[in-house]
């Protein structure tokens, strides 16, 4: 591997090696579109849905948040969740193409998980379009990649244990350094999916990132 491309590669081991996956701290101040969590003396930024900021609790109140760090090689930010109900969707979403945090974030904000469910297992693609950001395509785009996990789950837990494998902290930190490295989104995740059929998309982040290199430049 070439030793720019090493130096980069550790620089996103040691920054996902930080990942959050909670915060227990107390509601400093909410804003448009993010809290200020106060945790250990530390004021965490944490970006959020308007649903989730509107379901937190008063300011200096104790709060758990669910949280997710999302990695770029400029970028370095937080984002939270009332439940795991709506990180599962969140992370479900920007697993599509074309879809990143943000959009993904923008979409919770229109629709609770629930009701996003039930408009994508009916194709309902003129709902889809009313929320904020997301096109005619960017919806089609989203029936077809999650109706189906959609229909396979039961209950409000939106599959979350259906579709660990999409969801686990290893195959979406894989992507993301796959990412930060320069490679498109569709391409790393399906490289992910490769390793996962080998079952080598477990142990050790920086075994797997180097498989996954290995792979795409094979």
């Amino acid at each position: 591997m070439y030793p720019m491309l090493w130096q980069l590669v550790c620089a996103i081991l040691i920054r996902v090696d930080y990942m959050i996956d909670q915060l227990n701290g107390i509601i400093i101040d909410k804003y448009e579109s993010y809290t200020t969590l106060m945790v250990g003396g530390i004021g965490f930024k944490i970006n959020m849905s308007i649903n989730a900021l509107n379901a937190l609790p008063r300011q200096g109140e104790d709060i758990k948040i669910f949280t997710y760090l999302h990695v770029r090689e400029d970028i370095l930010e937080l984002y939270g969740f009332y439940d795991l109900v709506e990180r599962n969707v969140f992370h479900l979403l920007t697993s599509i193409s074309g879809i990143g945090p943000k959009l993904a974030l923008t979409i919770l904000s229109g629709v609770e998980p629930e009701k996003l469910k039930d408009r994508i297992i009916n194709g309902d693609v003129t709902a889809l379009t009313k929320i904020s950001g997301v096109g005619a395509k960017t919806a089609k785009r989203i029936i077809i990649e999650l109706k189906e996990k959609f229909i396979k789950s039961q209950d409000l837990s939106l599959g979350i244990n259906e579709i660990g494998n999409i969801n686990s902290k290893i195959f979406i930190d894989t992507i993301n350094a796959l990412v930060s490295l320069g490679y498109k989104k569709n391409r790393a995740t399906k490289i992910c999916k490769e390793l996962e059929e080998k079952g080598e998309l477990k142990g050790d982040l920086e075994l797997v990132i180097k498989k996954a290199l290995q792979l795409l430049m094979s």
